[in-house]
């Protein structure tokens, strides 16, 4: 199974570029929490575009689990970005230790603003982004633009936190900006016939008719949460919450489960790239 990635995360950087593939794990220093990651490039010609966060840090006495998938089109300029500097910008919210919603909320738009005002640098690409912040191992604030998506267990049943931000379910939002709607056959429907996903960071020549605003929820973890899943939509397309959750659960090292999605997304002929964290709340 470990044949699936070549390299271990600390070599996913060679020759000024990214491994086709690699993994990695850690743990909480205060609690049971162990997280495992596994990124695998897809059948597209272009390099690896999405990137992703896991570790645990100290902040003001607390302990932050911070877990995150930035899934990104067009090259991986604005990934790259966000993986740098949307939890710092978050976190250095002033808001942050008595509102996390709104540092949050403020923290995205900023960081949209960011790279909105670097776009010769960044490119015309753009990302989705899934984040996790949690706190003490005991709360958990999730929040998402684009597909990219969360989903918790709770004794073993899958919970969608995040929202799939489509360009049919958001259509008004985008005709009211000006923006239309494809539907061609044979493909997903498309904002203005180019993007798939209807909220976004960077895409400049998209963004009068996209928004980056992001959907937050929260959620105790308490002893009947089991695990949380962030993973990108080349997971998504060919698997559905619950037989994520199915998986994972079987499989007692986080490291472990998230190549085991990776590879079960691939038997399932997925050509995306394909990104899944496993956070285990229990040991």
């Amino acid at each position: 199974m470990d044949n699936l990635c070549c390299f271990n995360s600390k070599f996913s950087k060679l020759a000024g570029g990214r491994s086709s593939c690699s993994s990695g794990k850690g743990r909480s220093n205060q609690g049971p929490t162990k997280y495992g990651f596994s990124l695998v490039k897809g059948k597209a010609n272009h390099p690896m575009e999405d990137y992703h966060v896991s570790k645990f840090v100290q902040l003001h006495g607390h302990e932050l689990g911070l877990f995150a998938i930035y899934d990104g089109h067009l090259g991986d300029s604005v990934p790259a970005y966000l993986q740098k500097h949307l939890f710092s910008n978050i976190l250095n919210e002033e808001d942050f230790r008595n509102d996390p919603h709104r540092a949050i909320l403020k923290a995205y738009e900023r960081t949209d603003q960011a790279i909105l005002s670097h776009s010769p640098d960044l490119g015309r690409g753009g990302s989705t982004a899934v984040t996790a912040i949690l706190i003490n191992g005991r709360k958990l604030w999730v929040a998402n633009v684009g597909d990219s998506r969360a989903v918790l267990s709770r004794r073993g049943q899958a919970i969608q936190l995040s929202i799939d931000h489509e360009p049919n379910t958001e259509r008004d939002d985008i005709e009211n900006r000006g923006g239309f709607v494809s539907n061609m056959p044979g493909d997903v429907a498309r904002v203005n016939g180019q993007l798939a996903v209807s909220r976004a960071f960077g895409d400049k020549n998209l963004k009068s008719h996209l928004s980056s605003d992001p959907d937050v929820t929260n959620a105790d973890v308490d002893a009947e949460t089991d695990l949380l899943i962030l993973a990108s939509d080349g997971l998504w397309k060919v698997m559905s919450n619950q037989e994520a959750v199915d998986i994972v659960r079987k499989v007692k090292d986080p490291e472990k489960a998230a190549k085991q999605l990776a590879i079960e997304a691939l038997v399932r002929e997925s050509k995306d790239d394909i990104s899944c964290i496993v956070v285990r709340f229990k040991g």
